[in-house]
């Protein structure tokens, strides 16, 4: 049977008032079997019944009327139009002041022997009652419908929601984790935070193995990392492993526009899953509602999101017991959160999801990979050195792009060089062909990339160089790409080389052209933000060591330093920048004659890699772990390309028909391009 709806019953009551309205009306045209009324003052209304005109008078006492129904054979007098226009029974409608004059005056008119006909009052006023309900009462019924409709709208429910079901959790429940069709199986890396949310789904699955033994299951877990890196992912495998009811929100839907309504939400979602224990709630963004409480009062007052918060600390670990409820929640900023929300005993653990690291890129390649058509080029190993820093999100739109731009380029299946190009494309931005340059510009840019080249090669430290380009992306105008290694810790001879070599392109400028221009911008504000970093953070200056200024107090306008060290700061971070700066200049001095050449190479040829820098400047005088796998691939690659040009040869020496000729210089017209 259909569900029930009170809808029905407001189309039924519309649909009976409408329908007796339209009988009602019907009946009275019928019965009176009129075609044409007229209007008349009482003045005209006594000469009409003087002059013998009247049949018969019916006068209404409550709407003070009367119709005077006109003889047949004076209607031509009285309308000017015959009787097929008028119809049989036609009548003037005249309004009068007084009952009595009326009767009086009739009278009057019979003694004179002006009208012998009927005079008669109608005492009922036609459709009376449903006038009333149709002028009185419709309009009230809508008001109340739009009301209703404006209601259901506010609430984001059906009919029965609104106003009166704003207080309700808008969690989405999943009774069977299936539901999702995302297992730990489709979490790539994150070794250590898929291990502690799996203690999470044994705890529900089998919590005597672990109570047996004086343990509480935990009540909380929040995942912690950058945006990307899987934390809501992993939620989601939480879901499709455990066989418990999931419910599952954002820190947003807390929020609204009524005084009140995030506390009641609070309350009403732990009601639901106090009733569904054993059970998991998931907040997604809890920095939403979470955030610290600030210490002013004069800037707190009634705050709708304090109060959230509170209701809930409440039930995570108030009074009443959560037996069986486990919290997961998920934040790129728990520095903001409030401490009351994090000690032990609300979350008990803090999950750490960072970056992937070399090996985890690997298998979130192999996942994001599946699903795309790969030629025999591409090679996961050296797509995941060619992404750090990356996190699993970036990994998904580094495969999404090259599948892109391999369809774009009507390729059959997805190379090497698609990733490559989907790399530079999401790291650098969208290649700019058309950008118009002058030669003085061309020259000046890649003086400047050219200056990065070299630097970052005769320093210890530098990451190790892959490509230099000079060709406009996004909103730069050329770019220097290394293949960093990624250091647990920096040392700040490190820091100091990597300050030096952006550095380099704003030195060769000086040097080289003779002017300096805008073209270092980024550099500098690099440069600038990693020196300030090193003095203020990491006590890396001579006159304030091992100091730290680092405040995470949210709501304090005050610096935690007075003017003089201020003071004493930039003065260390001007005396650092300049040193580097004098550093790049030299290096550069010396090696004047190679980094020419390295400029002129990048004005022919817009793009050159490192073995061309290697050639003009021989072998780093240091070598990286980066270095030496980047060797060992580009070795490996030298070798496979030896290989398939004997390959080409040989069959181009046996081939015997026209046809396998053609398909030999294809394939030495292919292997030309890829060497170009």
């Amino acid at each position: 049977m259909p569900k029930f709806n009170m809808n029905w019953v407001y189309l039924i009551v519309i649909a009976a008032l409408a329908f007796f309205y339209l009988t009602n009306g019907s009946s009275e045209i019928q019965k009176q079997k009129e075609a044409s009324t007229g209007q008349a003052s009482y003045s005209e209304f006594k000469n009409f019944v003087n002059n013998g005109y009247a049949e018969r008078i019916v006068a209404n006492k409550s709407t003070e009327t009367l119709k005077m129904y006109v003889k047949p054979d004076s209607i031509q007098a009285v309308f000017h139009k015959t009787t097929a226009q008028t119809g049989t029974e036609p009548y003037l409608a005249v309004e009068y002041g007084s009952n009595a004059k009326v009767e009086e005056f009739v009278d009057s008119a019979r003694a004179r022997g002006f009208f012998k006909g009927k005079f008669d009052y109608e005492h009922e006023s036609s459709n009376g009652i449903l006038n009333f309900i149709i002028s009185s009462l419709l309009p009230i019924f809508f008001l109340v419908f739009l009301w209703m409709i404006f209601m259901r709208r506010m609430g984001g429910g059906g009919m029965g929601a609104g106003i009166f079901n704003v207080g309700k959790s808008k969690a989405k429940m999943y009774e069977k984790g299936g539901e999702l069709g995302i297992t730990f199986k489709d979490v790539a890396g994150q070794a250590g935070a898929k291990q502690e949310i799996q203690e999470i789904v044994e705890f529900l699955k089998n919590p005597q193995k672990y109570t047996d033994l004086g343990g509480k299951i935990p009540k909380g877990a929040l995942l912690v990392g950058p945006p990307g890196t899987g934390k809501t992912l992993l939620a989601k495998a939480v879901a499709g492993e455990a066989g418990v009811p999931f419910f599952s929100m954002s820190g947003s839907d807390f929020v609204e526009m009524f005084v009140g309504v995030g506390a009641s939400r609070v309350r009403d979602l732990f009601q639901q899953a106090k009733a569904k224990s054993p059970c998991i709630i998931f907040i997604d963004e809890i920095d939403a509602v979470g955030r610290a409480r600030s210490k002013n009062p004069a800037m707190g007052g009634n705050d709708e999101r304090e109060n959230t918060l509170n209701a809930l600390l409440t039930e995570m670990d108030g009074f009443g017991t959560n037996s069986g409820v486990i919290i997961l929640a998920a934040t790129n900023r728990v520095d903001m959160l409030d401490s009351a929300l994090l000690r032990a005993g609300r979350f008990d653990r803090q999950i750490h999801v960072d970056l992937p690291d070399l090996n985890e890129r690997k298998e979130v390649f192999l996942v994001h990979l599946k699903p795309l058509k790969l030629d025999e080029t591409v090679d996961v190993d050296f797509l995941a050195r060619q992404t750090p820093g990356f996190s699993g999100a970036d990994i998904a739109n580094v495969c999404n792009e090259a599948a892109l731009i391999a369809a774009r380029h009507d390729s059959p299946k997805v190379g090497k060089q698609d990733f490559l190009d989907a790399v530079d494309r999401i790291i650098g931005g969208l290649e700019k062909k058309t950008k118009v340059m002058t030669e003085a510009e061309k020259r000046s840019i890649a003086i400047h990339e050219a200056g990065h080249a070299t630097i970052s090669w005769f320093t210890e430290f530098a990451n190790p160089l892959v490509k230099v380009s000079i060709v406009p992306r996004g909103q730069a105008l050329g770019a220097a790409w290394y293949l960093p290694e990624e250091r647990v810790l920096q040392t700040k001879e490190a820091m100091l080389d990597e300050m030096c070599s952006l550095l380099g392109g704003r030195a060769a400028e000086e040097l080289f052209v003779g002017h300096i221009s805008t073209g270092a911008m980024n550099d500098l504000e690099r440069t600038t933000k990693q020196a300030y970093g090193m003095v203020a953070y990491a006590g890396m200056s001579e006159k304030l060591p091992n100091l730290c200024y680092y405040n995470n107090a949210e709501f304090q306008f005050q610096r935690p330093y007075s003017e003089t060290t201020a003071k004493i700061m930039d003065d260390e971070v001007l005396k650092m920048v300049n040193e580097q700066y004098e550093r790049a200049k030299q290096i550069l001095s010396e090696h004047k004659d190679g980094h020419a050449q390295l400029a002129q190479l990048l004005v022919e040829r817009e793009v050159i890699f490192a073995e061309d820098v290697e050639k003009i400047f021989g072998k780093r005088p240091w070598t990286s772990r980066a270095d030496e796998l980047l060797e060992a691939q580009m070795r490996a690659e030298a070798e496979q390309m030896a290989e398939e040009r004997t390959k080409q040869l040989e069959a181009k020496e046996s081939a015997e028909t026209p046809e396998e000729s053609d398909a030999s210089d294809h394939s030495e017209n292919t292997e030309t391009t890829e060497e170009s």
